[in-house]
């Protein structure tokens, strides 16, 4: 499940991955970016990682077709996690999802959203 955060405010989007993610997460995730990016040309993003398992296979294709989309239209994505792995993803998100990208461990997500927001 892909959930839009509450803190999301202006130019600045978060999103929380909780359990495994599909296909139709997709159908939360993309039309929010997509209408802020219509709005303000380019934005920030949060994807906060902490309780997510997997991405099915389904999923994959669109998250390829959203990197695609929308790489030039995200300046920064901070990725907030406490595993290994999930500081892993952000060396693959600045070539594939953003212009800029950085690992916050949970306890730093205020930071997180004050580095979007700079």
């Amino acid at each position: 499940m892909i959930e839009k955060m509450s803190e999301s405010e202006g130019k600045v989007l978060g999103f929380k991955a909780i359990g495994t993610v599909t296909k139709e997460d997709y159908k939360v995730l993309v039309p929010e970016v997509k209408s802020l990016v219509d709005k303000e040309e380019s934005i920030s993003m949060l994807l906060d990682l902490r309780q997510f398992k997997w991405e099915n296979i389904e999923a994959w294709m669109a998250d390829i077709n959203f990197g695609r989309d929308y790489h030039d239209k995200i300046d920064k994505m901070a990725i907030v996690g406490d595993k290994t792995w999930e500081k892993w993803i952000t060396t693959l998100a600045e070539p594939f999802y953003s212009k800029k990208a950085r690992f916050f461990y949970s306890e730093d997500i205020d930071s997180a959203w004050k580095w979007l927001k700079e």
